[in-house]
């Protein structure tokens, strides 16, 4: 697998947690999208460690081509 599955064509909204850390899906295949539930194994992607400096919303990309990862940048639109 070399491209990641399109798990949303917008960008998932979450309440982060100010000191937690989170898993984000990078190979889209996920059913907790946007967090890796693990299903990642032997596709060759590894879930992207997010520390949340401060309790706030955050927007974690669902289309999983960002170039800012595990940010929303935008690319769901091109």
């Amino acid at each position: 697998m070399t491209q990641p599955v399109l798990a949303s064509d917008t960008p998932y909204a979450v309440e982060v947690e100010a000191g937690k850390s989170y898993f984000w899906c990078a190979c889209g295949r996920s059913q907790s999208q946007p967090f890796c539930d693990g299903s990642h194994k032997d596709t060759g992607f590894i879930p992207l460690r997010y520390e949340a400096l401060k309790s706030e919303k955050v927007f974690f990309c669902g289309c999983k081509s960002t170039k800012s990862q595990p940010m929303c940048d935008g690319s769901h639109k091109i």
